[in-house]
């Protein structure tokens, strides 16, 4: 089995400076580290127990296929600040057949984010005996 010490997503903006501002101003995620210089530079964000890198410039958005999944605690407070800070709900929260209740946002290049509450009693999280 590989040892997996950590991991990155990595993303290539059509407009760098407009993804930072999301990522980092309306997500509010904290900055790991950055490199290199100017509106092309690196930003690496910290996502829990990996990492998201936001560098270098693509002429296209992302595929359809590239989705990121961002666990939270409360998804209903999470709505309430991201629509306090101009961040477009693509869909409020709603308690999926799974048990998991989940929202939907998108990054400006229309990547999708689903924002997920984990309920304490969900299957995810229950360990009888613990």
């Amino acid at each position: 089995m590989v040892h997996v010490l950590s991991s990155r997503i990595l993303l290539r903006p059509t407009d760098p400076e407009r993804s930072r501002a999301f990522y980092g101003e309306q997500l509010g995620l904290a900055v790991y580290r950055e490199f290199g210089t100017g509106p092309e530079r690196g930003t690496v964000y910290f996502l829990g127990g990996g990492f998201l890198e936001v560098s270098g410039r693509s002429e296209t958005p992302h595929t359809p296929a590239t989705r990121l999944w961002l666990q939270v605690d409360d998804v209903t407070a999470a709505r309430d600040e991201l629509k306090a800070k101009g961040v477009e709900i693509v869909r409020p929260p709603v308690e999926e057949p799974w048990g998991l209740v989940e929202m939907w946002i998108a990054d400006p290049d229309g990547t999708p984010i689903v924002l997920v509450e984990v309920p304490a009693d969900h299957p995810m999280r229950y360990r009888p005996g613990i």
